[in-house]
């Protein structure tokens, strides 16, 4: 497979760390031995568990690293937000939050204000085998936020009496979840994913490829847990090609 990275992950601790395992990857991939227990206690938990991508890039952002967060979210951020000409998205971001009674939203937003304001960049373009190859061909693993109900092709999800997550396909709602994509093969267009939940759906083990097309629409779907990005974190001292960007 062309663009393998050596992404080595660890299993999740729980069922709502899954942002911070992968985000701990990607530091050490990089030769920052931070232990995960820290990342999990730095990174902000959301009500009732889990996080979200633009707070993973905010963390990386206060270790001194670049972050890049390519966001594909409809529900916090409108196209016309990109490009030439484009309003100043702080702007915009804090009048979306006026306008929105959605109190996630309003959480959203206010974490990509902090992100935009700490140095990240935001980008808008379209998600195609060409920008992932582009980016792991350059040694830039992808921390994306997506859709596991629609990757691992599972019911939706619910707390049992317990607090335990259980499958419901009646009374389930999608689950977000956090993976890191770290290679990919050109002639049979499949993406190698680092995946911090053991056991899953998808293999025995923490790897497994993954047909794109599959991929792609997990990614979108992300929008349903309010993420929907790929984050790329990397060294100051890798340089990038800008795309259209905001910062």
């Amino acid at each position: 497979m062309e663009s393998k990275l050596g992404i080595d992950i660890l299993p999740q601790p729980d069922d709502i760390t899954c942002g911070p395992t992968c985000l701990h990857a990607v530091y050490h991939y990089y030769g920052d031995r931070i232990p995960l227990e820290r990342v999990i206690r730095e990174v902000p938990t959301l009500e009732g568990g889990g996080t979200l991508g633009v707070l993973l890039g905010s963390h990386a952002l206060a270790r001194g690293y670049g972050a890049r967060l390519y966001t594909f979210n409809l529900r916090v951020f409108d196209p016309t937000w990109f490009g030439p000409g484009a309003p100043d998205m702080a702007d915009r971001l804090i009048e979306r939050m006026g306008a929105s009674v959605d109190p996630k939203l309003r959480l959203a937003s206010r974490a990509y204000l902090r992100f935009l304001r700490r140095g990240g960049e935001i980008v808008f373009e379209d998600l195609s085998a060409v920008l992932i190859r582009s980016l792991l061909n350059r040694g830039l693993p992808i921390l994306t936020g997506l859709s596991a109900t629609y990757l691992y092709r599972t019911p939706r999800e619910r707390d049992d009496e317990t607090g335990k997550i259980v499958y419901d396909d009646v009374h389930g709602e999608p689950s977000g979840h956090f993976v890191v994509m770290s290679g990919y093969d050109k002639e049979t267009r499949l993406t190698r994913i680092a995946d911090p939940l053991l056991p899953n759906p998808m293999s025995d083990g923490q790897y497994y490829d993954v047909p794109l097309n599959r991929l792609i629409c997990a990614v979108m779907l992300g929008v349903l847990t309010y993420d929907a990005n790929m984050l790329v974190v990397f060294p100051r001292r890798v340089k990038t090609k800008k795309r259209k960007s905001r910062r």
